[in-house]
């Protein structure tokens, strides 16, 4: 996971620690202390399973590097996550999949004239099944230090501010306030919010559950104050359930980022040109909208969006 706090003036800059993608109005912050965890972003990924970057990953056929099957094929390889929407959603009945990672892939396989072919996986084995050659790309991954020993990182695909479901009327607004022994906060384990609380609220009392639905339903039955919770999911929990408590965005604001991840090459051509892609169609706003479209099939509306907290 990189973490990044975003200025009042819009402005950034790089830690010397990690060379990061810069996107306006955010600041990379040092991670000294949580540079060995496994965060997943937004949706509690899990790191469990990745292999040693000393064993060797699955050999292309004839050396053939991932572009050029692609080329060849005709097809593009993805991997998805059934049930973890607004990121990716399978339809029971008709197992049709959505969600804005299917819907930018779409738009990516459409650029390279090529066919979807959509592998379900899960976010823990994901980075397993672009060692194995499974997959040409996933759509997701938070970038960590011990992921990159092995796999390969896209640009940001876009920023997921750290936020706080409290409890109503609890009347904290910036991180100082909620570093306070006091308070009793709630967050899913070795998740990217666990990283940023435990960093960030160390004071507090911070319980760890195995799911964001376990943490929330702390909150609901009065034995914790406020969950820490990337923004992609904090709202979409709220719309669901107004009652669950109030959104707060501590300032100053800190986020994540949603990568895509390839696996390693020597040949660059492909991460290259995905880069490409993607910072091309953020300038055209093809992302945001890709984004807000699928927040709009759970309830959430760009209305609903905290001022000033940029994609």
């Amino acid at each position: 996971m990189a973490i990044f706090r975003q200025s009042k003036d819009d402005e950034m800059s790089i830690a010397p620690r990690l060379a990061g993608h810069q996107s306006e109005g955010i600041t990379m912050v040092s991670r000294r202390d949580i540079a060995t965890a496994i965060g997943a972003a937004a949706v509690g990924i899990a790191a469990a399973g990745i292999v040693s970057p000393a064993a060797a990953q699955a050999p292309a056929a004839g050396g053939e590097t991932a572009f050029e099957r692609i080329r060849r094929t005709k097809k593009l390889r993805i991997g998805a996550v059934a049930g973890a929407a607004p990121y990716y959603n399978k339809d029971i009945v008709t197992g049709q999949w959505g969600g804005f990672y299917i819907d930018l892939s779409k738009a990516l396989a459409e650029e390279l004239e090529v066919e979807l072919e959509i592998l379900e996986t899960t976010w823990g084995n994901s980075v397993l099944d672009l060692q194995a050659n499974k997959i040409d790309i996933f759509f997701g991954l938070n970038p960590t230090p011990k992921r990159a020993l092995v796999v390969d990182f896209s640009v940001p695909v876009f920023n997921n501010a750290f936020t706080m479901i409290t409890k109503k009327g609890l009347g904290k607004k910036t991180w100082d306030d909620f570093n306070n022994p006091a308070l009793k906060i709630t967050v899913d384990a070795g998740s990217s919010q666990d990283q940023v609380a435990t960093r960030l609220c160390s004071k507090a009392q911070i319980s760890r559950f195995k799911s964001v639905d376990d943490a929330a339903a702390a909150i609901m039955t009065g034995r914790a104050d406020a969950q820490c919770i990337v923004m992609m999911l904090s709202l979409t929990m709220l719309k669901k359930n107004p009652a669950l408590g109030e959104l707060v965005v501590p300032t100053p604001v800190f986020a994540t980022t949603s990568n895509a991840g390839f696996r390693r090459e020597a040949d660059q051509t492909w991460p290259k040109y995905v880069n490409t892609w993607l910072e091309f169609n953020r300038g055209l706003g093809l992302i945001r909208s890709v984004i807000i479209k699928n927040m709009e099939s759970v309830g959430v509306t760009e209305a609903d969006m905290p001022a000033g907290v940029q994609l």
